[in-house]
């Protein structure tokens, strides 16, 4: 094996990261001006901007699901318990040690079993969660008038939004636990990242994808 640096996130995959954390942020802000958290956008204005962020973030989902279907990207989250619990460890255990991650990247695995696991959950839990609460809420007046639903439907919608934040709250602290944020955040701007080859990733790399490929800094 290898280090070399790849085109670890491609372009559309840098596009989607970065749009979703702008429409989440906005969704959060505009979603506490909602339930009177703040002031800063009066109730007209914050329902708005809401509605149309959530939107936009569904088409970026629509998007971002037949990407990941049609160029084969989903087997990064595809769960498994090998070296899962070495992971956990060291979150929980190791890291307050000054262990080193256990977890190195590969071309097929760019995130670690815990991540997978994480994304995995976000991905077929939460999100969808937030998606059948949202519509449920807008269409409300077609589905459910006079039922008094109304109420739980938007209990619900708030406690998968406060769950999705708290995954954010997890996500940045844990940027800050290992290397520098430069390091966890630079890869998701320019794509390239340091990675384990096996000799015969490598030569397909530099024969097929040079562009994809360089020296490690």
């Amino acid at each position: 094996m290898s280090k070399r640096a790849i085109m670890l996130y491609t372009r559309f995959e840098r596009f989607w990261h970065w749009t979703q954390m702008a429409l989440v942020m906005i969704l959060l802000f505009t979603g506490f001006a909602i339930h009177g958290f703040h002031q800063l956008l009066d109730f007209h204005t914050a329902v708005v901007w809401h509605s149309g962020s959530a939107l936009a973030l569904l088409v970026l989902w629509l998007f971002a699901i037949f990407w990941h279907l049609t160029t084969g990207t989903w087997r990064h989250y595809v769960p498994t318990t090998q070296g899962l619990w070495r992971v956990v460890r060291f979150y929980a255990y190791g890291i307050f040690k000054g262990e080193h991650h256990p977890y190195r990247k590969a071309y097929h695995r760019k995130h670690n079993p815990l991540q997978a696991l994480a994304y995995l959950g976000l991905k077929l839990f939460l999100f969808p969660a937030i998606w059948v609460s949202g519509i449920a809420y807008l269409l409300y007046a077609y589905w459910g008038s006079g039922s008094g639903a109304l109420a739980w439907v938007a209990w619900g919608h708030t406690a998968v939004a406060f769950a999705i934040l708290i995954f954010i709250i997890a996500h940045v602290y844990l940027l800050t636990t290992t290397h520098s944020i430069k390091e966890h955040v630079m890869p998701m701007i320019t794509g390239f990242e340091d990675v384990d080859l096996t000799p015969e990733q490598e030569a397909y790399l530099e024969q097929e994808e040079p562009g994809h490929i360089r020296k490690t800094e």
